[in-house]
């Protein structure tokens, strides 16, 4: 059924949405400034499991992230 077929492969990895952008949309979602929506996505990053930062690791650019 499917041996004649190739089965299509993965993508190697996604890019992650960048800072800015992550936090327009967080912005624009709450309905609050940029600062805040800054914030929102600087939050989430500190509160980041291990496994999260190892498939992102620019969230250990984010001040206050435990590096190790």
């Amino acid at each position: 059924m499917m041996a004649d077929k190739e089965m299509p492969k993965m993508a190697k990895g996604t890019k992650h949405m960048g800072f800015e952008a992550a936090s327009a949309s967080a912005a624009e979602g709450a309905g609050v400034s940029m600062e805040r929506g800054r914030a929102i996505i600087a939050a989430g990053a500190r509160k980041a499991s291990k496994s999260a930062q190892r498939a992102n690791p620019r969230l250990l650019k984010v001040s206050g992230v435990k590096k190790k």
